[in-house]
């Protein structure tokens, strides 16, 4: 991932290259991603585990055939998916638990848009392609687990074996990656001064001196 603080409050994120891991299916939910059962934690801290856990695992714990399961996808770190990715319950938890397994960036044919806001909050840049694209990228994953994908969100290009393909990135999201406001609590955080202004300035809020 590439990082520049200087740009901004957080770590700018213009590129993130790493192997690929390929999850097929439309319509995968954040229930698939991450079951509510494993979401009464305090923080968000070892979520990586469960991530597909009832895609991964039978009810005697016995593995199932999943991508998240085989060593050789291990150290991936770009998932590659198909359409409506992330639907169902807009729970943070799902970009959550996919970070902490090492996923640092989502290439699909489509996103719900509160799944891309949660990614983008957490720096995971989310680009889209079309269907033969995608299917495409998966096969040549599949045949190349160590494969790099280099993905250029502020290009908007994602290159593997060779090819360089043209994806889309939101344009809001494509400005919050490459200038490194992504994280609204480090905006705020650098903003603390006017923060500090406005909330003296108002006569019905109390401040330390």
């Amino acid at each position: 991932m590439s990082a520049d603080a200087a740009d901004g409050p957080a770590d700018t994120v213009r590129h993130v290259s790493g192997a690929g891991v390929p999850v097929h299916g439309n319509d995968i939910d954040t229930d698939q991603i991450i079951p509510a059962r494993f979401m009464k934690v305090v923080t968000f801290d070892g979520l990586g585990q469960f991530s597909f856990f009832d895609q991964r695992f039978g009810d005697d714990d016995e593995e199932k055939d999943h991508p998240f399961n085989e060593d050789r996808f291990r150290d991936s770190s770009v998932l590659v998916v198909n359409a409506n990715f992330g639907c169902g319950s807009s729970r943070e938890h799902a970009p959550q638990a996919l970070m902490r397994w090492g996923i640092d960036a989502i290439v699909g044919e489509s996103f719900a848009e509160i799944f891309a806001g949660n990614c983008l909050a957490l720096g995971i840049p989310t680009v889209t392609a079309d269907s033969e694209t995608i299917a495409d990228l998966q096969a040549w994953v599949d045949e190349n687990p160590d494969g790099d994908i280099d993905v250029d969100v502020e290009a908007e290009t994602v290159t593997y074996g060779g090819n360089e393909v043209a994806v889309d990135v939101d344009d809001a999201q494509r400005k919050a990656l490459v200038e490194g406001v992504w994280d609204t609590t480090a905006l705020m955080k650098s903003n603390r001064n006017a923060v500090q202004e406005t909330a003296d300035s108002l006569p019905y809020v109390e401040t330390d001196d």
